[in-house]
């Protein structure tokens, strides 16, 4: 559905990787409920060692070599989540001084897509 479960701006000069152990830790401890996730090839290596090391289930898609466009529908909920948020004037820049803000900002904006998506 593209809902957010955990929100964590970080420094650029930690790998996705690396932080997403982190962050799907938190997630794991408010959700417990989850069996598995996915991801692309960028977290084939830390991450997905890391998921699997709690038993848990943990798919990753491979590079799509075709030179046509395709919709995948795992990669479309994530693209269409980001395309909602960069509607919001405030998240299409770096406009932010601390993290903890935008953090605050990207809540906010996805609250604001989710109230006005439940009026339909």
């Amino acid at each position: 559905m593209g809902n957010l479960l955990k929100v964590v701006v970080g420094a650029a000069n930690i790998h996705d990787t690396v932080a997403g152990c982190d962050v799907f830790k938190a997630v794991l401890e408010k959700y417990s409920s989850i069996l598995g996730v996915c991801g692309d090839e960028g977290y084939l290596g830390t991450f997905k060692e890391f998921v699997l090391s709690l038993g848990l289930k943990c798919d990753i898609s491979k590079r799509i070599v075709s030179m046509g466009w395709v919709v995948l529908p795992k990669r479309w909920c994530v693209e269409r989540t980001f395309g909602w948020l960069l509607g919001f004037r405030r998240l299409s820049k770096d406009y932010e001084i601390s993290t903890k803000s935008e953090e605050n900002m990207i809540m906010i904006s996805h609250s604001t897509t989710l109230l006005r998506r439940m009026r339909y």
